[in-house]
């Protein structure tokens, strides 16, 4: 195996940091959903939130939302600036997504060159990045909607901006989950993003 680096190294911090920043927001997240539910019939179990209580959860969800913010930011710009997202997150087509898809269902994807993302890859990592900006974009309508009255109306109104805010987070939640998963079929792709090739 060739030892050029794949990922350099600011992919790998941004990367662990933003997991990281992921699960303390989603547990902090769900200890504040606990108090006011959008669907009464869900409700998060205490061993997977965060924060102990309202306001404790609160400050977790405010300490770790700029972290998430500002990582997610490094790690777009370094992205753009560099060229790194149009190398390797496009050109996307339906016809190589339908291709991979298929060959995904038969079980016949393969992932040999791991400096190359196949179509699947590349629509989640991209759906991924406009979902953490709608994500980041209803949290402020939610936390800050009197502040920002034309962002609460873009969202809907404060109650729909709540509904976004929680479908994202189940979309960037699913996602994390899958990634996992993937991750555990390809253990190569941890020490990837571990030691960079």
């Amino acid at each position: 195996m060739s030892h050029t680096t794949i990922q350099p190294v600011w992919v790998r911090v941004t990367h662990w940091i933003n997991a990281l920043a992921v699960v303390l927001m989603a547990m902090s997240g769900w200890q504040i959903y606990d108090a006011s539910p959008i669907f009464p019939a869900l409700q998060f179990p205490a061993a997977v939130t965060l924060g102990g209580w309202l306001g404790g959860a609160l400050l977790w969800h405010f300490a770790v939302m700029w972290l998430l913010v500002a990582n997610f930011l490094v790690y777009l710009g370094l992205n753009l600036a560099s060229g790194r997202l149009r190398r390797k997150l496009l050109p996307l087509s339906a016809r190589s997504l339908a291709a991979d898809t298929l060959a995904a269902l038969r079980g016949r994807l393969t992932h040999g060159d791991l400096s190359r993302y196949n179509a699947i890859q590349k629509l989640a990592y991209l759906t991924v990045i406009v979902d953490i900006v709608l994500l980041v974009l209803s949290g402020l309508a939610v936390w800050k909607s009197v502040q920002f009255p034309l962002l609460r109306t873009l969202m809907g109104g404060y109650d729909n901006a709540r509904v976004v805010h929680f479908v994202c987070m189940s979309v960037l939640v699913a996602f994390f989950f899958v990634h996992v998963a993937m991750v555990a079929l390809v253990p190569r792709s941890l020490l990837l993003m571990l030691r960079g090739r």
